[in-house]
């Protein structure tokens, strides 16, 4: 898994390499719609976080069996599923074939690969040697490149190549950064907040640790924390082993980043654990991919400190085979 993780700057490189032998047209869409489950659903949020106001149209992530109501046949729908067999994205791959939307889809093969050869719809295919969870780079330059193809946004495939050659110089030090991250976290419960930017990368790091490191672990979004969240750290008992860590951008708005500083004063005051972190890189595209490298390396260094095996996802599978027996 750290390999996989360590991997990301070839990955990414590999995903546009695989996005161009796709040859996929262009054409104009009211905007896009990404539809997937875990792994495969945060590339598109985190797609959108990355090109920011450069987006002319929507592009918005769905977890579920169907597309919204108001969906219309001038969207595009891309539906991801990394093993192909995700009920939910099979689900909405009909949605999009009764909408009349046009689909693209973005798989390894299974279900989804064959439903959409026999139905015409163009298919990027994916390298079956990951966990789901871990083709992230994939879903995510997908994403980009699908919502330039559609019309919502420049490409910004240069970018992810530059993104890439960062990560990759900076492999040593995020490893490094994770472990000290890993350490400030253990035997606690994090609680991960993000801005702008770096919401949807919370929300990866969250699901990292309750995959790899085992964890109860949530997160959430200032400035809406500061209305109603904080209020529950105020009378927080320092045993209550809770921990929240800060994702900061430096390029967020200064509102946003005098909040963060108040809210982890005010965890603090509560006797909780307040770690802030800071992106680093030129680009939204690196800055975001970044934060999220460093995440799913510190759920990896948290799951080694906490003796577990980051690829056993038994609790899934359990659920998995009672839905499939109902």
């Amino acid at each position: 898994m750290i390999d996989d993780v360590l991997g990301i700057p070839d990955q990414l490189r590999d995903a546009l390499w695989r996005i161009e032998s796709a040859r996929l047209e262009p054409a104009d869409a009211a905007g896009l719609i990404v539809c997937g489950m875990g792994g495969s659903a945060i590339g598109g949020d985190l797609a959108s976080a990355a090109l920011g106001d450069r987006l002319t149209r929507p592009l918005l992530s769905v977890r579920g069996y169907g597309l919204p109501s108001w969906a219309t046949p001038e969207w595009a729908v891309l539906c991801c599923s990394y093993s192909g067999g995700t009920e939910e994205t099979l689900g909405c791959f009909a949605a999009a074939e009764a909408l009349g939307a046009r689909r693209i889809v973005a798989s390894t093969g299974g279900a989804l690969v064959d439903q959409a050869r026999e139905g015409g719809v163009p298919v990027i295919g994916l390298p079956g040697i990951f966990q789901p969870r871990a083709a992230l780079a994939y879903m995510f330059a997908i994403a980009t490149e699908v919502a330039a193809l559609c019309g919502a946004a420049p490409r910004v495939h240069t970018e992810i190549d530059a993104a890439a050659a960062f990560l990759g110089e900076r492999s040593d030090a995020l490893q490094a950064r994770a472990a000290e991250l890993a350490a400030e976290l253990e035997g606690k419960i994090p609680v991960l907040y993000g801005a702008d930017l770096t919401v949807p990368v919370a929300r990866r790091w969250k699901t990292q640790l309750n995959e790899n490191a085992k964890l109860p672990s949530f997160y959430s979004e200032l400035p809406e924390a500061d209305h109603n969240e904080i209020c529950g750290w105020n009378e927080i008992a320092s045993g209550a082993g809770l921990a929240a860590l800060f994702l900061e951008d430096s390029d967020q708005h200064p509102r946003e980043r005098l909040r963060t500083e108040l809210t982890a004063a005010a965890v603090e005051a509560g006797g909780a654990t307040a770690v802030r972190v800071e992106t680093e890189g030129e680009t939204r595209v690196a800055r975001l991919l970044w934060a999220t490298m460093l995440g799913d390396l510190v759920s990896l260094e948290l799951a080694r400190l906490r003796g577990v095996d980051p690829l056993a996802i038994e609790a899934i599978m359990d659920l998995k085979k009672a839905m499939e027996a109902r």
